[in-house]
């Protein structure tokens, strides 16, 4: 399969409306990470994505909706829904909700379960392929299944090139890090991964939002409710160290902060000025320029938790776990 490469103009869009309404992959920005697109009610096609990916059937897909009226469409709002929805959307939130009875949503995005994970982008070019498109979109993030997310059209030409269709280029994502998963499925509300919106941002509009036990990686879901849950995930093929303020001789630096110790190797400063929007937005591109770089180990200094560090030091830790 040839892969082509586009920019993000009207008649790019409309090009790749046309391959996601015949069955085909196409790569798509939104604020977060690069995603896959593919029509969700096509079994065939969302088949697809777990085949470029080589993702594992077990792994539920986010399913991505112009609007808040087209997620109820698909999935029962609870009280504590509608308080997210109207607070975030569009945005980095994805919301795990039951499926209505009379869902299009093929079984494969689901992994079978009986909720579905939705968002609602706020990125341009993803509202404007969903208005095309005129359907809801699976889009898991456009990269190897546990390898690092992209956040550039480059990132998933040099994962995915030859495995998909096409690939919006809308240069790099703004927020560089996914989405915030909480399970609003039930009674209450449980974050179920950190994202570009914090706990406590969440926690501003429902009092009551509480905390999964596998959100920092402490366990690994035998099946697990929405994308983001597995231990081992965001990889890069070197070995991760975490919260390291000497490094060894030779190893690769992930910094944070004005204050750099002395080292020999290579180094990427996430923020010089501490501010964890500039981190989170450039994690994911560090990660793979030094492993380009054929790093085999990259030490990484402490990232503060609060806010959007939350999510960095989420996807850190995952990053570092053993390999399954």
């Amino acid at each position: 399969m040839q892969t082509r490469l586009l920019g993000a103009d009207e008649g790019a869009i409309a090009a790749a409306a046309r391959v996601i309404n015949e069955g085909g992959l196409v790569a798509m920005p939104t604020e977060t990470v690069y995603g896959l697109a593919a029509d969700a009610t096509n079994g065939v096609a969302v088949a697809g994505i777990f085949e470029a990916k080589g993702r594992p059937r077990f792994n539920p897909l986010i399913v991505h909706v112009a609007d808040i009226a087209a997620a109820r469409a698909l999935g029962r709002f609870t009280q504590a829904a509608e308080k997210l929805a109207q607070a975030f959307w569009p945005g980095p939130l994805t919301l795990i909700l039951r499926r209505q009875p009379d869902s299009p949503i093929s079984e494969l995005v689901t992994a079978g379960l009986p909720t579905l994970a939705i968002r609602v982008p706020a990125q341009p070019v993803a509202q404007a392929l969903l208005a095309a498109c005129g359907r809801p979109l699976a889009a898991p993030s456009a990269n190897r299944s546990g390898h690092v997310s992209p956040t550039t059209a480059a990132h998933v030409e040099a994962d995915l090139a030859g495995r998909i269709d096409m690939i919006l280029d809308g240069g790099s994502c703004e927020v560089g890090i996914e989405s915030t998963v909480i399970d609003v499925s039930g009674d209450g509300a449980l974050v179920l991964r950190p994202g570009a919106i914090s706990a406590a941002a969440a926690a501003g509009i429902l009092a009551d939002l509480a905390i999964a036990p596998a959100m920092a990686g402490q366990q690994e879901p035998d099946a697990p409710k929405s994308p983001g849950q597995l231990a081992s995930h965001y990889a890069p093929n070197a070995r991760l160290r975490l919260n390291v303020t000497t490094p060894e001789p030779g190893e690769a630096v992930l910094a944070f902060g004005p204050v750099v110790p002395p080292h020999c190797g290579p180094m990427i400063n996430l923020s010089e000025t501490g501010d964890l929007r500039e981190a989170a937005a450039k994690l994911f591109a560090a990660l793979r320029r030094l492993d380009a770089e054929g790093c085999r180990s990259i030490a990484v200094f402490p990232i503060p938790r609060e806010g959007l560090g939350e999510a960095i030091n989420d996807r850190l830790l995952r990053a570092a776990a053993p390999r399954p």
